[in-house]
């Protein structure tokens, strides 16, 4: 029902930036909550950010306040992270995501992207 594709992902020094984009695609895709969750090697997926659709409410991690910044574009369907300020312990596989109940949308989503590498030297 929901497609989703990130791209943007790649190496970054320290202290630099990175913009990930998730295109969706669905019949229903209006319906959905939209975000990004991440996923470093033999941890659990942990929240990143949320958007909607509609309004420019958005949700952003303790981890990433400050420094992460997530947006869309509606026109395109697509859904943006900017990473500013990237630290080593940034680095993971960065999931785009979409659930239909927003109050749940950091815990249990219900459409996963195939996700994006980020790796962030020291």
């Amino acid at each position: 029902q929901v497609q989703l594709v990130e791209s943007g992902g790649g190496l970054a020094q320290a202290g630099g930036s990175l913009r990930l984009s998730c295109a969706a695609s669905g019949r229903t895709l209006s319906r959905y909550t939209m975000g990004w969750f991440r996923q470093v090697t033999g941890k659990e997926r942990e929240f990143v950010a949320a958007i909607r659709w509609t309004g420019d409410n958005t949700l952003h991690a303790d981890s990433v306040k400050g420094r992460f910044a997530i947006s869309k574009d509606n026109a395109k369907t697509t859904v943006y992270l900017q990473m500013n300020s990237l630290k080593p312990e940034d680095t993971a596989v960065y999931f785009c995501v979409a659930g239909l109940a927003a109050q749940t949308i950091s815990i249990r989503p219900d459409y996963w992207g195939r996700g994006t590498q980020v790796t962030v030297s020291s």
